[in-house]
């Protein structure tokens, strides 16, 4: 009996949306620090755009390295133990921002049992302002760490959950939404949590962001399981689910998939795992840059604090929300293009690949009005979110599941240092350029800044794209690993 004559469930959309909520979370956890160091933190301790430069980039590194790692992590837990190990650490890690103050208080003036506001008071009164921004920083920089080690089993643990309840076709669409958690993550973050540290203190939004990640928990412990076991996976659902498999057993060469454990060296020794890097690398850091600084480019450029700022961000990322296209786009292609799942796939990114070149005109049309650069830079996000749902499903495509969770690590420590690139070398650039009021094709001061890493992060995909189609021109699955 075929799937046609079978009741076909749905359960595989419930999974879905328990990693759309987790990358949400994800996403909640990483924008707090953005969202409140300029009007909270920096008056506090002291700090610099480098210095906020430098945590975002040891963070970006600390992400990278830790992808690495988590991806055979996840491979080697399994899913379900994989992913809870990741969001229990993380929202530990958020937590522990919250705490600095105490810390730094504690460790400066030995003043360890206060409250909030008692660190801040005692903080006040230190003369010695380069030590209050050593310590300070090279605490957030602690939990940024095991922020890092934790989050990076997110999108590892949830690319190999796709891949286990979707077919080759359904993965970049499901993967866009469960990617469109970034989004709403992000534009949940601006209309939440200035408001959270105005009334209740900055402390209290890492706080109460950071402990979504526990009640998420217990809804993955009784809902996911794999789903030749689970019980709500009805056999309809199960074989639409599978029907790769039966498709690639027909294929000449086909070499069954067996659970020995791959290697990073055997991953290496493929073009495909250096076409996702390579992608990833000169991708990544164009997300985290607008993700990291774009709240400080209102503030700089435009004079907002975090609360004025909330609705153009708010604006901002509802525009990103049409990434969404970028898991439906591939599909077309395929369904009714007759294109495999890779071409599909490669046609949809190179379309998406033009998109962020509007930012080479965003701080030109922001003399008009801030409204242009925000409406761009959510138009180059929606690209960023579309592209990144597909090149995530690209591992799915080529590789057997076996290795998903790893190769997708290689990809996010590529990723990562591009990130950490981009995040150091905007701070260092935008605190030289108002300093010096250095001047750029007509552009002065931090608006020049802005201006030359705009430029940069708009070519950044276009290249990536002709890289990756170099290396890998056509469908080539790995059947060997």
């Amino acid at each position: 009996m075929n799937q046609t004559n079978k009741a076909v469930g749905n359960y595989r959309w419930t999974i879905c949306s328990l990693l759309f909520f987790a990358t949400t979370i994800n996403y909640l956890d990483r924008q707090v620090l953005s969202l409140t160091w300029n009007d909270f933190i920096a008056p506090e301790f002291h700090w610099t755009n480098n210095d906020y430069g430098n945590i975002t980039a040891l963070f970006s590194i600390f992400y990278a390295v830790s992808l690495l790692f988590a991806g055979k992590f996840v491979d080697w837990m399994d899913t379900k133990k994989g992913f809870l190990w990741a969001i229990g650490v993380w929202s530990i890690g958020a937590c522990l921002h919250a705490f600095a103050g105490i810390a730094t208080s504690g460790i400066i003036t030995g003043n360890w049992f206060v409250g909030f506001e008692g660190a801040k008071e005692a903080i006040e009164t230190v003369n010695d302002t380069a030590l209050v921004i050593n310590v300070s920083v090279t605490l957030f920089i602690f939990a940024r760490f095991v922020l890092a080690v934790g989050e990076a089993g997110n999108f590892p643990a949830a690319i190999k959950t796709t891949a286990e309840y979707f077919p080759k076709k359904d993965r970049a669409f499901a993967t866009s939404i469960f990617n469109a958690g970034a989004t709403v993550g992000a534009l949940a973050a601006p209309i939440t949590i200035p408001f959270i540290a105005k009334s209740f203190g900055w402390e209290m939004s890492f706080i109460i962001i950071g402990a979504l990640g526990f009640v998420w928990m217990g809804f993955w412990i009784f809902m996911y399981d794999k789903p030749e076991r689970h019980s709500r996976v009805n056999a309809g659902e199960l074989e639409y689910i599978q029907q790769d498999d039966v498709a690639d057993s027909k294929i000449a060469g086909y070499v069954p998939e067996t659970t020995t454990k791959v290697s990073f060296k055997d991953c290496f020794k493929y073009k495909q795992t250096w076409a996702f890097a390579f992608g990833k690398f000169m991708t990544d850091g164009v997300w985290w840059f607008f993700l990291f600084w774009t709240p400080a480019y209102l503030s700089s450029v435009y004079g907002m604090d975090s609360t004025e700022a909330a609705f153009p961000l708010f604006v901002l990322y509802m525009i990103t929300l049409l990434s969404i296209i970028g898991g439906w786009l591939p599909t077309y292609f395929v369904e009714k293009k007759g294109m495999n799942p890779y071409e599909g796939r490669m046609k949809a990114m190179l379309i998406f690949a033009f998109f962020p070149l509007l930012a080479l005109v965003a701080q030109p049309l922001g003399y008009i009005s801030y409204w242009l650069p925000v409406i761009i830079i959510g138009i180059a996000g929606a690209a960023h979110q579309a592209w990144s749902a597909n090149i995530f499903t690209t591992v799915g495509d080529m590789f057997p599941k076996k290795a998903i969770a790893t190769i997708t690590g290689i990809g996010g420590l590529a990723g990562g240092l591009g990130s950490t690139v981009i995040n150091k070398g905007s701070g260092v650039l935008f605190d030289y350029t108002k300093e010096t009021d250095m001047v750029f094709l007509g552009f002065k001061g931090i608006e020049a800044g802005y201006f030359i890493i705009f430029s940069i992060c708009a070519v950044c995909y276009l290249i990536g794209w002709a890289v990756m189609k170099s290396l890998v021109p056509k469908y080539a699955p790995i059947t060997d690993l």
